[in-house]
Formats: C-alpha cells, structure tokens, sequence
C-alpha cells in the first residue's frame, strides 16, 4: 500500500475517534458542572485541558463559560480541534482514500459529515446539548459499524484500527489524568471516598459506568477506576486492551509485508509493561507521571508508525 493511502486511512480514523471522544468529554463535564455550581468554571477548564485545547481557546475568548466552551469545541470554525472541524477532515482523508474504502463506510462518513453540518450550523443551547452529543457519537458509531461490518481484513482495515487504537488511548489516558487532579483534592486522598456522583462522570466519559459496575459490584474509588481504565484488557478503551489490539494489528501488518517494523517492537513492549503492572505499583510510581509518560510514548509510535510506514515519504 503507498503510505499516502496508509496515512490517509490512519487519519480518518483518528480523527473520527478524537471527535467522538471531545463529545464523550463535553458530555461528563456538563454532567460534572451541573453537580459543582460553585465551581462550573473549573470543570470547564478541566474539559478544555482534556481536548489539548486550553491555549487556543484562551487567544480566542475572553472568559470560560459553558455556551463558550460548547461553541469552541463542537463548531468553532477557527478550531482544528473543533468537532466540525475533525469530521470535516476525517471526510476530506476518506475522499483520498476513497478506493480503499467499501461503499458503505464512505456512504457513513459522508453521512456523518453532513448530519454534524445541519446539526452544528448554529450554537448549541445547554438544554440541546445531551441529544447533540449523543447524535455525534452515533454517527462515529455508525462509521465504525460499517468499517466492521464490510471491509476486508487487509492493511487498509489494519490502519484504520491502528489510528483508532493510538487515538482511543491518547484520549483515555488524557480524560483520566486531568479528571482525577481536578477532582481529587490531593494525592493523599488516592482511595478515599471523595464524591462517587464525580468520579462517575469520569466512567460516563468512556462509556465505562456499566461494565465498570458489574466488574466492581457497585464499589466506586479512584483506584479501582484508574485500575479499571489503565489495566483492564475486558475494557475497550482501557491502555491495556488499546494496546493489546495495536501491538496484534502491527504484527498483521508485519506478516503481510513480512518485515518487524520498530513501531511493532515498541507497541509490544508497552503492552509487555502494561501486563506486568498492578494498580499498587502505578500508584506509588505516581499516577500522574505514569499517565504522561504512557502519552509521551504513545506520541513516539505515532511518529514511529509514519516512519515506519513511509506515510510522508
């Protein structure tokens, strides 16, 4: 495949993930604001630190509040970070790769595009918000169920899980780094009883609430979350399954081009890390500085992957 065509694909999806994760964090933050009246404002900040977008938002407003953020980060013109401005790239790559494609995932993607402009062409009021959030994730949904559902298992479908995968783990290990220092007063309190109303929040952004429940019968704590989001290869977004799944689809690709590419060799010995951990040892490591340094490596197979993969080359 010409790295081009790779790149293309790797892209789409990452910015299909990325688009559905900013409405996963602008859905716990509203439903964490409604809970915090007195400190709305601080949530806000905490979602826009989530997205990476705190800088830019700043340059453009002159205060956070929820209208502002919600505008910013669904239909903000002059934000790439913006929800219309990630589906309207992830359509522009799909249009580049269109070949590679079956019928029915462009037919998606331009369906996803066109709902998100109708749905987006004007400011989102707070009583709007859940349905709009909730439309963005079924479109992404409504992608990824055709890209299962009819594309061959070759390296144009292993690129597409590539960028999901790097991209759902980024956004995971960001959602729950600042989540957990805005919500926890300071790390001495590490698995007391702080407000479950809160940290459930943190579960309802990675569409996590239900199977974190029947795996903990009931029990909520900073620690079993974070074990819960970090190590548990049953949870679809946790590091470890993303992992699991990145280091498997590398290997196909390696296979069909029988060549073990470094990005291969790193994706496994992140996971072989990941494996060998317990929650206790991320802990007294600092949970922090284990989630940033697991973002600063995951950054590295990216830009590892388009070497590898001659996607500019």
């Amino acid at each position: 495949m010409l790295g081009k065509t790779a790149a293309g694909l790797y892209w789409m999806f990452r910015y299909l993930e990325r688009s559905e994760n900013t409405a996963r964090m602008l859905d716990a933050g509203f439903r964490i604001a409604l809970t915090r009246s007195t400190a709305a404002e601080d949530e806000w900040v905490s979602v826009l630190a989530s997205a990476g977008s705190h800088n830019s938002y700043i340059e453009q407003y002159d205060q956070i509040d929820a209208p502002s953020v919600i505008n910013f980060l669904l239909r903000e013109k002059n934000n790439p970070s913006s929800v219309m401005s990630m589906v309207e790239t992830a359509r522009n790559n799909a249009r580049l790769v269109r070949t590679a494609l079956t019928r029915e995932v462009w037919e998606a993607t331009n369906e996803c595009w066109m709902t998100m402009k109708d749905l987006l062409a004007h400011p989102i009021h707070e009583k709007e918000l859940p349905a709009v959030l909730r439309s963005i994730r079924q479109q992404s949904a409504l992608v990824r169920g055709a890209l299962h559902g009819t594309m061959l298992r070759n390296d144009s479908y292993d690129f597409a899980r590539i960028g999901t995968f790097l991209e759902r783990a980024d956004n995971t290990a960001r959602i729950l780094d600042v989540k957990y220092y805005v919500l926890l007063p300071s790390a001495q309190h590490v698995g007391t009883s702080i407000d479950n109303v809160q940290w459930e929040t943190i579960l309802l952004s990675v569409s996590g609430r239900s199977a974190y429940h029947w795996l903990y019968e009931g029990e909520t704590n900073p620690v079993s979350i974070a074990n819960f989001l970090i190590l548990d290869r049953q949870m679809p977004r946790s590091f470890a399954f993303c992992f699991t799944k990145l280091a498997e689809t590398l290997g196909y690709l390696g296979e069909d081009y029988n060549i073990e590419h470094p990005c291969q060799l790193k994706a496994e010995a992140m996971l072989k890390n990941l494996k060998q951990k317990t929650i206790n040892d991320i802990i007294d490591q600092g949970l922090h500085e284990f989630i940033q340094d697991f973002i600063s490596e995951n950054q590295k197979i990216a830009s590892m992957i388009e070497e590898d993969f001659r996607f500019y080359g």
